[in-house]
Formats: structure tokens, sequence, C-alpha cells
């Protein structure tokens, strides 16, 4: 039951939800209940995986060394992101990614959304729109070089991995 309650504990110190950290996974919500309710456990590569979104050890994560001793990934508050291809300027504390998007060789196929930390409560979460990715690698260096500016509490990082688009017949493509 140690899994459970320290996956339980590192969620709630880092200030995800339920959701979130399923979003991050590429995992259903119910897995991640499932996991913190003590019913299922995650193959080896999602445990892998949640280390490092929670920024601990995976023995912080099995019980074998959890001490709460590491200052949570989002306490730094909120980073000011440049978006250069799309001329914004987005104050957040979270950032999401999309899943992957169907398209040609040329067109982007991840999304990267500044996440604002407050529920809205009729409208829920307000995403707003950072950049275009090319491959799954781009967006999760992008988004780990973000948690890390957070983690150091930097004030302001902009965008290195993001493509520049254009939208040509009802499509978007990468502009090389």
């Amino acid at each position: 039951m140690e899994f459970a309650e320290n996956l339980r504990t590192l969620r709630k110190e880092r200030h995800f939800s339920q959701e979130e950290l399923a979003e991050l996974l590429d995992v259903s919500r119910q897995a991640v209940s499932k996991w913190e309710q003590g019913s299922g456990y995650p193959e080896t590569e999602k445990l892998v995986a949640l280390s490092r979104v929670l920024d601990c050890s995976l023995d912080d994560l099995m019980g074998t060394g959890f001490a709460g001793r590491r200052e949570p990934s989002r306490a730094a508050g909120t980073i000011l992101i440049t978006s250069p291809h799309e001329n914004k300027v987005i104050s957040c504390s979270n950032v999401s990614a999309s899943g992957k998007m169907a398209g040609g060789k040329d067109a982007p196929h991840y999304v990267l959304f500044s996440v604002d930390r407050e529920d809205h409560p009729y409208w829920g979460r307000a995403n707003t729109f950072l950049g275009w990715y090319a491959d799954e690698a781009s967006i999760a260096a992008e988004v780990e070089a973000i948690r890390q500016a957070l983690v150091k509490g930097t004030a302001s990082y902009t965008l290195q991995y993001s493509v520049k688009t254009e939208s040509r017949w009802m499509r978007r493509r990468i502009i090389r």
C-alpha cells in the first residue's frame, strides 16, 4: 500500500489533479485513481515517467526512501513563456501537451498549451495555445525544460522546440 499512499501524497504536493497527471502519462484518470487506491500498479515505463513528472526517485514512489524531502516541482509559482512563432507572452503555472494529432509528414503533430491554475466555476480550466511541435521528442523536451525553469524559479522562458507553421488549404503545415 505504500506505493499508493506515496503516489497520492507526491501528486498532491506537486499540485497535480489526477486528470493532469493522467494526461502527462498518457493514461486515463481512472488508471491514476486505481494506482492511488492500491488496486493496480503502473507498468515499469509508467513508473519511470511518474518519477520524472513528480520529480522524485523510484525509491520515493515505491516506499523505500520516501521522506518528503524534495520541494514540489511547481512551488516556484508562475513563469512568463514567450512563444516566438506565435508572437505571444503568456503567464502560466503549468503546461499541457496534446496527444498525437493526425496529419501528413509536413504537419505538426503536437500542441502545447498553458493551463490556468484555477478552475472557473462554469467553464473549467482555461487552456491557452502556446505552440506547434513536429514530434513527440520535441514537445517532451520543451515540457521538461519548462518544468526545470519552474523548479528553479526562473522568471521567464522562451520556447525552444516549437516550429513555425502556416495554414494552407484548411491544413496546417510546418515551414522548413
